[in-house]
């Protein structure tokens, strides 16, 4: 069982950047594989990123891809999400997700463990 808390969530203007922070309860977050996903109103939940459990291996959306990064640090069972050249069509709810798998999977199915969201809204 792990409980997942997102937090770094605003508003921000076309251009900016933000990070949100996932932080993980439990001494085993290294045994999971790690997941960004967001929802769009009236949209269906999408995939961002995704990090391995030892964090070398990364994944990311087409639509994403050269803006935003993932990154964690077990020591402080905590994995992030940097972005940036924040467009309007980035707003959303952002979670981040756990999995006892690898952590590149792109399916929602694929993660157990689902944090609360944050809200980014990016005007123009």
């Amino acid at each position: 069982q792990v409980q997942l808390v997102e937090s770094g969530g605003g508003l921000v203007q076309t251009g900016d950047s933000l990070r949100l922070s996932c932080a993980a309860s439990g001494r085993t977050f290294s045994s999971y594989g790690m997941g960004w996903f967001r929802q769009a109103p009236g949209k269906a939940r999408e995939f961002v990123l995704g990090i391995s459990r030892s964090g070398i291996s990364t994944t990311s959306a087409d639509s994403v891809k050269g803006r935003f990064t993932v990154s964690r640090d077990n020591a402080k069972n905590t994995v992030y999400l940097q972005m940036n050249s924040l467009k309007p069509e980035d707003t959303a709810v952002y979670y981040c997700a756990a999995t006892s798998g690898y952590g590149l999977g792109r399916l929602t199915g694929s993660y157990k463990f689902w944090g609360q969201g944050t809200q980014v809204t990016v005007s123009s």
